[in-house]
């Protein structure tokens, strides 16, 4: 398990910054995590829900829970998600993976990640 040895919550910028040592440091940004909230809401009892309209979503709050995960809380009202330590390593290490994958989803999907604007296809 890593634990991360620092946690800042950088609220202008809307990142999370986890340092895990002097040489390993990561910035996961509000967005990215609330996409890949660990919550019901987003993992959907094991079939998914696709987030969508969260660019801008920014982070209110971390509160630590037990010894083993952080529950983020969103300015969107979200904060039912608590991001283990493992899964908060793993969403930092597969980060550019990960992101690559949502915004591929989201194309497939027809969403975008600006809640004011709504994809329109046409079939002609």
């Amino acid at each position: 398990m890593r634990i991360p040895t620092a946690i800042k919550l950088h609220k202008a910028s809307k990142t999370l910054e986890l340092h895990y040592g002097p040489e390993e440091q990561y910035r996961l940004d509000a967005e990215f995590l609330r996409v890949h909230s660990p919550s019901a809401e987003v993992r959907g009892h094991g079939n998914p829900i696709l987030q969508h309209g969260k660019l801008g979503v920014g982070l209110s709050g971390v509160e630590p829970v037990g010894q083993y995960a952080l529950k983020l809380i969103f300015d969107d009202g979200h904060d039912s998600g608590l991001y283990s330590w493992d899964y908060l390593y793993q969403l930092a290490r597969d980060h550019d993976r990960l992101w690559a994958e949502y915004l591929a989803e989201l194309e497939r999907a027809g969403k975008s990640r600006d809640p004011d604007e709504s994809v329109v296809r046409l079939l002609l």
